[in-house]
């Protein structure tokens, strides 16, 4: 018999844009604010009750030391008593690492456990393969672990492989998703989340990095708008349709979940902010991995016991416009229900933080509305998905 998880507090760095205010701040430091933010709000909490850490990471090769989990723990001055691990599913590493902290909970084997994630998109370093034999006579190239496929196996096909950029331009061949549509729909991202920083809906989720004037998000462009975007050239293929400003940018920062049994509450010392009713998982071919959140969300409402009627909030994480206007009208939802805060193109997407960013703001989202039931899907690159149901038990 397995006992109910719920969340019950959630905290994140500002978003920095690639080579931006965060430039010089390392990975396992903004891992351990935002670890420090979460715990922050629950002050009562002793941290040596804290059962385990999950913390996402889509790189791991530099200043983030392998396992930044165990590292955001120590820098952050728990005790050394807790525990951490690091998880990558590239860019759900940190929902994955909030649905681990979920099923350890329900499985009984921890009361209270944080999960979050961290990215440094900017401080990601270039990577050297080792030469085959000694002293190799002919030059080698460092390769950025920023973004995408690095180093790649010879026996992958060559269609599995291409760009994310040239994977979304597929997908909107497929499903007919023009330029109009995607530049609408990130100037969108744009206003709603400088609305939501204006009307002070971030103020309770946002910690501030020491040091750094960053008030809030800074790939936010205020007063963008579809015509504005339609002036930026293709980024992917002449004549394609995906340009820099209806596409997630590259970014740094971290964000933290706290998640605990119901029985947690008088050892947090506050209420829960919202059930973990539902966990779902989908993959497909590599380059369709845009579209991965379609059945992910639909598997998450199926063990959750409710339908896409019964949602009042969804957060998915807008790696691009197109693969985002796919999943919503696959799903057949009100659009207005989708990232009512802004999305990634606007906020940004460091990987292994975006999965409990999204978390995070859908549990306040339906704190806000009154909402019951809401939904926070993640699309990964080579062809994966995850998607996390949420239950506001208030509502």
């Amino acid at each position: 018999m397995t006992t109910p998880s719920y969340l019950y507090g959630a905290a994140r760095t500002p978003f920095g844009k690639f080579g931006g205010a965060l430039a010089g701040v390392r990975p396992d430091d903004l891992a351990a604010i935002a670890l420090r933010g979460v715990l922050a709000k629950a002050p009562d909490l002793d941290p040596s009750a804290i059962g385990d850490v999950f913390w996402g990471n889509a790189n791991g090769a530099g200043e983030d030391n392998r396992n930044v989990g165990r590292m955001a723990v120590l820098l952050a001055g728990l005790p050394t008593s807790v525990s951490a691990t690091s998880v990558n599913r590239l860019c759900g590493s940190s929902l994955d690492a909030a649905i681990m902290a979920s099923r350890a909970v329900e499985t009984g084997d921890a009361d209270v456990v944080v999960a979050g994630g961290v990215e440094s998109m900017t401080r990601a370093p270039w990577v050297l393969p080792k030469p085959s034999r000694a002293y190799p006579a002919t030059d080698t190239t460092a390769v950025s672990t920023t973004l995408g496929w690095r180093l790649v196996n010879p026996n992958m096909p060559k269609e599995w492989t291409i760009s994310l950029g040239e994977c979304n331009e597929q997908l909107q061949e497929r499903f007919g998703i023009g330029r109009d549509r995607q530049d609408e729909f990130a100037a969108r991202s744009h206003a709603l989340a400088a609305a939501a920083w204006a009307d002070g809906f971030y103020d309770d989720l946002v910690v501030a990095v020491d040091g750094v004037d960053l008030p809030r998000d800074e790939s936010i462009r205020e007063g963008t708008t579809p015509e504005k975007l339609a002036a930026l050239k293709p980024a992917f293929r002449p004549g394609g349709t995906i340009t820099p400003g209806n596409a997630s940018p590259l970014n740094d920062g971290a964000s933290a979940v706290l998640i605990g049994s119901a029985q947690a509450a008088g050892i947090i010392g506050r209420d829960p902010l919202a059930r973990i009713a539902g966990r779902g998982v989908h993959a497909l071919d590599p380059q369709d991995f845009g579209f991965a959140p379609v059945e992910a969300a639909n598997a998450a409402l199926a063990r959750a016991g409710i339908g896409w009627s019964d949602v009042g909030a969804v957060e998915l994480n807008e790696a691009f416009a197109v693969q985002s206007l796919a999943c919503v009208d696959a799903w057949k939802i009100d659009p207005e229900i989708v990232n009512a805060k802004g999305g990634a193109i606007a906020i940004g997407h460091p990987l292994g933080a975006s999965g409990t960013r999204i978390l995070g703001t859908l549990a306040h989202r339906l704190v806000e509305s009154g909402q019951r039931w809401g939904v926070a899907g993640i699309c990964i690159g080579v062809g994966q998905a995850l998607a996390v149901v949420l239950e506001n038990e208030a509502a």
